[in-house]
């Protein structure tokens, strides 16, 4: 599941500043004004896309003094409002970074700008692994000004003081219009061992009064195979993919809710490790 913040006009308004408007959606035949300029635009894009892509892969992103400042400002308002910090991610990093270059290049702010891919596309192709994710983006004159106006603003608020967020990477670039800034943020894929991820899943049913064994090799191959397993003493096979092991879905919720037996063999498997969007894959082994 992902998020956007949002941008009613009178945000937008606030972060840009008096020389700069928004993007006016015009009709245009194909040797009109508009047309050549929407043209330009989009042949820019690409150009600023590649040369940005292939300048941040050649050498490591560093942080400049705005960037480290928003990130500082963040976490001061998720301490005072008693939320974990957010961890610094390389990869969002690298994604907002680029896509405040494209704004910058462009003199457009808007979250998917001519030519670019959306936000879950941008921050795969930057490498992340995620569960959830949103994202800010601002110009304003100056790092506190930008933070303070996201905080008046309920959507960006939201993803800032957001309990489900755990990283984010945070860019700021200046233009003659004011600085450029984009914040990324995800709820990270964590990388845990079949082991810890059995375990995890072994307490909520554990909460629910199910007894868990505690050899999992069944459930194991259950997972894998994805069929139900020849010589299993199981009497039913539950199996389910979940971005978070923190709690169980709903529909998860009735069916084990709904199961005569007691007794449950947990089992995970691995899943294909690529950016973008993660799962867990688990078995349920109820006897």
């Amino acid at each position: 599941m992902k998020t956007f913040a949002s941008r009613p006009a009178a945000t937008r308004e606030f972060f840009l500043s008096k020389n700069v408007a928004p993007p006016r959606k015009k009709s245009f035949n194909f040797f009109s004004r508009s047309a050549k300029k929407f043209l330009t635009c989009f042949i820019a894009a690409f150009a600023v896309l590649s040369f940005a892509s292939a300048g941040v892969q050649s050498q490591p992103l560093q942080r400049n003094e705005s960037e480290r400042e928003l990130f500082e400002l963040l976490n001061r308002e998720r301490a005072a409002n008693n939320l974990p910090e957010l961890k610094w991610d390389d990869a969002l990093f690298k994604a907002a970074r680029q896509h405040a270059l494209l704004m910058l290049n462009l003199n457009i702010m808007e979250h998917q700008l001519p030519g670019e891919p959306g936000l879950e596309e941008r921050l795969t192709n930057a490498g992340a692994r995620f569960t959830y994710i949103a994202e800010n983006i601002a110009i304003g004159k100056d790092s506190s000004t930008i933070h303070s106006g996201w905080m008046h603003s309920r959507g960006h608020r939201a993803n800032i003081l957001s309990p489900r967020v755990t990283a984010v990477g945070i860019a700021v670039v200046r233009g003659t219009a004011g600085l450029f800034a984009v914040q990324d943020f995800a709820q990270s894929f964590g990388n845990f061992n079949l082991e810890q991820q059995e375990k995890q899943v072994a307490s909520l049913l554990s909460a629910k009064g199910l007894h868990v064994t505690g050899v999992p090799d069944e459930a194991r191959k259950a997972c894998d195979a994805n069929v139900g397993v020849p010589g299993a003493h199981s009497a039913t096979v539950i199996r389910f993919e979940t971005p978070d092991l923190s709690e169980f879905s709903q529909e998860l919720e009735k069916k084990i809710h709904s199961e005569p037996y007691r007794n449950v063999a947990v089992g995970a498997c691995r899943v294909r490790e690529a950016a973008g969007f993660a799962r867990y894959k688990i078995a349920l082994l109820f006897f």
